[in-house]
């Protein structure tokens, strides 16, 4: 049998617009020394097997288990909890070792679906009557969706596994469903939630069948044109991103998780059809959002209410919504911008989200979740409402992020590095083995906690090639040697590129400084001025609760204020909470009353107490007690007024 390159999630053709190729997925190995090899073994051992527990639990299954006959109970949770099957299939393939339950989740849905190729439980028992006529709101494109992913999953993984090619025959049936119902030439219709876009040109890549591709195309092309009805008081066409022409629109708007959906495969899109007019598009939408509509840890969506992106600058810290499926969603935009030009700051954009955004939504035990993620939780929150709980809950009423994470989690080693014929080239630095085109690499490293990537060469070819090695944009200080000996570390474009003649054994050593830095938010952020938040290296920090000395006791969490005439210092300490923790310079002082207004010229208490108080990642908030926390933490009045 010939040798088959096993891709990950994102494949592009060899004629894509494409600047970096991803690594197939046997290429790579994360080590669980590392903290992505941490990350993505917890997922394996904890996450996954408990997604697959709460289908059952909460009744995920047995909603198809309706449409077979094989269940006669009513539907459980939202119309379109299947999706959370297909996450968590598509998670359990990139994972391997689940083979019971995905041949059984296989056979069930080849059982379920209609002669047609139609696939959805709520609508194939009381709702049949309904099929196709919600589109704005029925989600039936995007559980298509994610169902063709875990079948792109499953052929790619294992395909000649008999449940794998099972699984794509179901899910290429729904596929052609979809081009015979919507093609061009067709009724001209959307899905309110984006999504079905990525998932189809994935299963062009797999299956070269041209259209997948183009209905994909159509779908990007119609939004914007008032397809999914008029204005109401519940969702604008904002909320929809069907106000304006994908190409036409100048910032992201409306429902955050659909807008990066829909600009994920916009890029997909754009770089197997060769538009390059809808690339900067994509790349213009992606600058809007980084610009003004991005939370620090890299979360989007800063409104409750539709779960949406505000206006420019509104960033509230306690009424963040940052939602999950947002923060993995621009992970999965900004890897496809990456891939498509080779641009740092979207390397740069994705290590922020993983480290911060994306690691915060998930216990240390890997079991239990926050649907939204805020930097900031005041003194008395009632955290009783899952929309605003004060600690992770093991599962939600809408249980879109638990399996979303999964899937990210089981692909992980996909995402850090890039190769082909010209070298091999380094975006997220953890340890691990990573291979190209005959060359092989061992990566050792405790990054983010420590400043060293060394990187040894053990297999090479006789021609010259090129090792990129990212120098992320917050460090000002990188170092170089080559086996021992200094080099410069100027970067071009982000990257470090040494080319030459590799012999095996030759290492490589990059440092990267990581003081501790404070960070003010521009000033339009009214929410948060006068204040400054404290980061090192890519790891964004908070103040918790569970931190307070002693000597604080009687002073109120939101009477802690930061005291930057004082450095911060680093502290290691792998057996705590924290591998490395700030203890931060603070200065408390009590309130002055209990009133919430004070005239202008009062003057501010006096500061009665100093103290040093460990910040700790911000991801690893909540896993000791509920509490208060913050990110972004009062400047002392002095220092603001120095």
């Amino acid at each position: 049998m010939t040798n088959r390159v096993h891709h990950g999630p994102t494949a592009p053709t060899s004629q894509a617009i494409a600047a970096l190729r991803p690594l197939p997925a046997d290429a790579v190995r994360l080590d669980r020394e590392g903290l992505l090899g941490a990350w993505q073994d917890r997922n394996t051992a904890a996450t996954l097997p408990h997604c697959v527990d709460q289908l059952d639990a909460r009744g995920n299954l047995n909603n198809l288990r309706r449409v077979t006959g094989d269940y006669d109970g009513a539907f459980a949770g939202y119309w379109f909890a299947d999706t959370d099957i297909y996450k968590t299939l598509e998670a359990a393939w990139w994972a391997g070792g689940f083979a019971s339950f995905v041949a059984e989740i296989a056979h069930l849905l080849e059982k379920a679906q209609d002669a047609d190729g139609y696939l959805m439980s709520y609508f194939q028992v009381e709702h049949r009557d309904r099929q196709w006529k919600e589109l704005p709101s029925s989600h039936e494109m995007y559980s298509a969706g994610h169902l063709i992913q875990a079948g792109v999953a499953a052929a790619r993984s294992a395909p000649d596994d008999p449940a794998a090619q099972q699984l794509l025959a179901v899910a290429r049936h729904f596929a052609d469903l979809l081009v015979e119902r919507f093609s061009e030439g067709t009724e001209e219709a959307l899905d309110g939630h984006p999504q079905v876009e990525t998932a189809l040109v994935e299963l062009y890549r797999v299956t070269g069948h041209r259209p997948y591709l183009d209905l994909a195309a159509r779908f990007i092309d119609l939004r914007g044109h008032g397809l999914l009805g008029p204005e109401s008081r519940f969702h604008t066409r904002h909320y929809y991103q069907d106000h304006a022409p994908f190409r036409a629109a100048d910032e992201v708007t409306g429902h955050a998780v659909r807008q990066v959906y829909l600009a994920a495969g916009a890029v997909d899109v754009a770089v197997e059809t060769g538009d390059t007019e809808l690339l900067l598009a994509a790349e213009r939408l992606w600058e809007s959002a980084i610009a003004t509509k991005t939370y620090l840890t890299g979360g989007q969506g800063s409104r409750h209410r539709d779960e949406a992106f505000g206006d420019p600058y509104e960033l509230p810290p306690d009424r963040a919504y940052a939602e999950t499926c947002a923060a993995i969603g621009s992970f999965h935009w900004s890897w496809r911008l990456l891939l498509a030009t080779g641009k740092v700051r979207y390397a740069d954009e994705m290590e922020r989200l993983l480290y911060n955004g994306i690691a915060a939504s998930t216990s240390l035990d890997g079991t239990a979740f926050f649907y939204s993620n805020p930097l900031q939780v005041r003194t008395g929150h009632d955290g009783s409402d899952e929309d605003a709980p004060g600690q992770r809950l093991n599962w939600y009423s809408c249980a879109c992020c638990p399996p979303n994470l999964a899937r990210l989690m089981a692909s992980l080693h996909t995402y850090a590095a890039t190769g082909g014929p010209e070298g091999l080239q380094l975006h997220l630095y953890t340890a691990g083995t990573f291979s190209a085109g005959g060359r092989t690499v061992r990566i050792e490293t405790a990054y983010p906690w420590d400043e060293t990537v060394t990187v040894t060469v053990t297999e090479t070819t006789a021609e010259p090639w090129t090792l990129a090695l990212r120098v992320p944009n917050w460090c000002v200080d990188a170092r170089l040697t080559l086996d021992g000996m200094p080099v410069p570390a100027a970067a071009h474009d982000g990257y470090v590129h040494l080319s030459r003649t590799w012999l095996p054994g030759d290492r490589v050593e990059l440092v990267l400084a990581m003081p501790v830095r404070l960070v003010t938010a521009h000033p339009r952020v009214d929410a948060v001025r006068g204040t400054a938040a404290v980061t090192r290296g890519p790891v964004v920090y908070c103040l918790e609760h569970a931190d307070m000395p002693d000597e604080l006791d009687g002073f109120a969490f939101e009477d802690v204020e930061l005291d930057s005439a004082r450095p911060a210092t680093v502290v290691h300490n792998r057996h705590s909470i924290a591998p490395v923790a700030l203890h931060t310079p603070v200065r408390a002082r009590d309130a002055a009353g209990d009133a919430p207004y004070q005239p202008l010229n009062a003057a501010a208490p006096p500061a009665t107490l100093t103290a040093t108080v460990p910040a700790i990642p911000y991801f690893l908030w909540a896993n000791r007690a509920p509490g208060p926390m913050r990110v972004w933490i009062p400047l002392a009045p002095q220092v603001r007024q120095a």
